[in-house]
């Protein structure tokens, strides 16, 4: 794909058509193109490892799994119990279900923890583009703040809470809440 195709690409998915469910402005309906994308790309940048954990993990979290699991293990117990005319009796122990059972369990929690590590990785950087996009609207409404006292203050308007106007005019340090935050936190 050349790059001006790409990037007109890129703005036919930025500028959705207008027609969209009552309600719904363009600029929602632009952002949740725009995340199915970022979701789409991310799934086919998975390496294969991830993608075969992700499919598994779905599997095995579905209902067919489980519907699949009470067949094949009623009719193993029922056959080792010897209940099925003809069926020979292979495992009157179980022990051999019990140790399929074990290493099944040992590959499926494996499998589910490849994805959820994959899934705290994605939740990690959108808390780190709130993180951010929270900053940026808290630094602006810093400055709307500012702009609105001076404009208050040119045409001669007084609020009745000047105290509390100083202190939101001011530029909140992330960094210093975050170790207040520590600072207060009981230890564990």
């Amino acid at each position: 794909m050349t790059d001006q195709t790409s990037r007109a690409s890129t703005r036919s998915r930025a500028q959705p058509s207008t027609q969209g469910p009552p309600g719904l402005g363009t600029v929602l309906q632009r952002n949740i193109a725009m995340l199915n994308d970022r979701r789409k790309a991310e799934e086919e940048q998975a390496s294969f490892e991830d993608r075969l954990a992700l499919t598994i993990t779905r599997f095995t979290g579905s209902i067919m799994f489980v519907y699949i699991h009470l067949a094949f293990f009623a009719f193993w117990i029922v056959a080792n119990l010897g209940w099925i005319p003809g069926v020979p009796v292979w495992d009157a122990s179980f022990v051999v279900l019990a140790m399929w059972a074990s290493v099944e369990a040992i590959f499926l929690s494996t499998f589910v923890l490849i994805s959820q590590n994959r899934n705290q990785a994605t939740a990690d950087k959108r808390a780190d583009l709130d993180l951010q996009i929270s900053l940026l609207v808290e630094h602006e409404i810093t400055k709307l703040t500012t702009l609105a006292a001076s404009i208050a203050d040119h045409l001669g308007v007084r609020t009745e809470a000047e105290e509390e106007l100083e202190e939101i005019k001011q530029d909140v340090a992330p960094e210093v809440v975050l170790d207040e935050i520590e600072s207060t936190r009981p230890a564990s």
